[in-house]
């Protein structure tokens, strides 16, 4: 402030009064302000009740799923050899480029599961055996992330990597799920969550929303919703999923 608006300010303080000068100042900040205070137009989005409870699946896909799958389709070239695919194969299968060997990993004993174990302690999972590991918006269910972490480094092969994907902003909706929901993520705890067992050069964390995509995602909106111009914006600030592709040493046996 220079030494004139400093004088102004302290003239008009002294005419106004301190009470006034600051109703005055909130006057001509909101008029400052676009769309004016209290001008904002909701539209269909005033309301206590989201649009739809289930993230999207009803209206088209939900738009985390844009954010990642994008990011598998972008590391695709990495989905090979022998992959082993958390909860599901669906991804390996969409995604893979010359895959040899397809396992699932699930927590229940579901039909079609290689493994049945529990991500923080899996001794029936063998050290040293896939080249990639999908695993998506399944951490946030785990609560001791880093056991998880852990045994994703382990089974890996030397030079092997994991394809990660964990939530930021979201709703916690589904009826099953919400009652292990313990976590949301930040680019900077993904880092620390897998800088400690992955060497820390070959861990690469992003982040993918903003604040459009972001509420659109709360209130269960589909991606085809918004323009891929919309989506494809990338704030740090409101993520609404965070990715994290981190590479096994290739010296390191477990």
């Amino acid at each position: 402030m220079t030494l004139l608006q400093r004088s102004r300010t302290s003239l008009a303080r002294t005419v106004l009064g301190e009470d006034n000068y600051r109703r005055v100042l909130r006057v001509i900040n909101d008029r400052r302000q676009k769309p004016r205070v209290g001008k904002v137009r909701f539209g269909d989005l005033r309301r206590i009740e989201p649009i739809c409870r289930e993230y999207g699946f009803e209206r088209g896909r939900p738009i985390d799923r844009f954010y990642i799958e994008g990011f598998l389709d972008t590391n695709s070239h990495l989905i090979t050899g022998s992959v082993l695919e958390i909860g599901e194969r669906t991804y390996t299968e969409a995604f893979g480029e010359g895959v040899t060997r397809s396992d699932m990993l699930h927590v229940a004993d579901v039909e079609d599961a290689t493994y049945v174990a529990d991500l923080t302690d899996a001794p029936n999972v063998p050290s040293n055996t896939y080249d990639c590991i999908i695993l998506t918006q399944t951490l946030q269910m785990i609560f001791d992330t880093n056991a998880a972490v852990a045994t994703l480094h382990r089974i890996l092969k030397p030079g092997g990597v994991v394809l990660c994907t964990v939530p930021g902003i979201s709703q916690i909706a589904d009826p099953v799920w919400n009652s292990t929901w313990y976590w949301s993520f930040t680019e900077l705890a993904v880092n620390r969550l897998f800088g400690g067992p992955f060497p820390r050069e070959s861990v690469d964390v992003r982040a993918f929303g903003n604040v459009l995509s972001a509420t659109a995602f709360l209130h269960g909106m589909a991606d085809r919703e918004l323009k891929r111009q919309e989506l494809n914006v990338f704030d740090p600030e409101y993520p609404v999923i965070v990715t994290v592709a981190a590479r096994k040493g290739d010296d390191v046996e477990a």
